[in-house]
């Protein structure tokens, strides 16, 4: 194996280099949404449980970890609700979608993905709104104070510097983690991997909500690029991609002053990215 190392080196550096033009024009476009909504997040987010669930889900969609770590800011804040707040943390997914768009998954098979986590993200916040009522009230009046701070951060970033730090970032993250599959695949061969990781039931989806708790942009990329490469499937894909808050539960854990409230909302999202995944494995849906 060891004389192949070579060889598993410049694979990963070859298959990782194809990718970056297309990251950092998907990253450049996403910087740009998200400098155009500026002060305006707050307000699109929606300032009540009628609207913010549906919000959050659509609005998580773009591969920003910038937009959970707001959103659980706001949440902090009470801007938003906490079904706003779940439905933004299930609907985001970090590096999911740049990493499909550059590996040329098709458009179809990235719609009915993105659209399952959207629905799922979107149908859990309104239940969470539902179920804990005392959670879904807001301050209005911390809105504004929520807009003028969003303003003043608007002007203080390049979009272009941005995008491209964003985009090494992750090379290095894809490179790394398909330089040690290479190696692994190599040694175990990927049909054994691919049985090994999905011969308990459950238990795949268990292990990827568990990854895709970890605050790093290289979780997203971990599962993404196991999904991708067909070592998992589509249940532990879900379970550990709607967890995928980023830096998210961090900036939850450090906003919100209530420590134990915040480590049952990670339990709960945890939970919901669980046991969504393995309906979606049970439902034998195709992605």
């Amino acid at each position: 194996m060891f004389e192949n190392i070579k060889d598993f080196f410049l694979d990963a550096l070859i298959d990782s280099a194809k990718l970056v033009p297309f990251l950092y024009v998907i990253y450049l476009v996403m910087e740009i949404l998200e400098h155009k909504a500026g002060n305006r997040f707050p307000k699109l987010m929606g300032g009540s449980r009628k609207v913010g669930p549906l919000a959050g889900g659509l609005i998580g969609v773009f591969p920003q970890c910038g937009l959970a770590a707001a959103s659980a800011s706001l949440y902090s804040g009470r801007v938003i609700t906490l079904g706003t707040l779940v439905a933004v943390f299930l609907s985001s997914s970090d590096e999911m979608l740049p990493i499909l768009i550059s590996s040329a998954f098709s458009v179809v098979r990235i719609l009915k993905i993105v659209g399952v986590k959207v629905v799922i993200a979107i149908a859990s916040g309104y239940l969470v709104d539902l179920v804990f009522r005392k959670s879904a009230d807001v301050d209005p009046a911390a809105q504004d104070e929520a807009c003028r701070t969003f303003a003043e951060y608007e002007h203080k970033s390049n979009i272009f510097l941005c995008a491209l730090r964003h985009t090494v970032e992750i090379f290095i993250y894809i490179f790394l983690f398909s330089f040690v599959l290479n190696i692994i695949i190599g040694s175990v061969g990927e049909e054994r991997l691919s049985a090994i990781m999905n011969s308990v039931p459950v238990v795949g989806e268990l292990v990827a909500a568990l990854v895709g708790l970890i605050p790093n942009c290289a979780s997203s990329v971990v599962i993404t690029q196991l999904f991708i490469d067909g070592i998992i499937g589509p249940g532990p894909m879900f379970a550990g991609l709607l967890v995928n808050a980023g830096v998210g539960t961090l900036v939850l854990l450090k906003t919100n002053g209530n420590v134990k409230k915040s480590l049952a909302i990670i339990g709960l999202l945890y939970a919901l990215g669980v046991v969504w995944g393995v309906l979606i494995e049970l439902s034998a849906l195709a992605f």
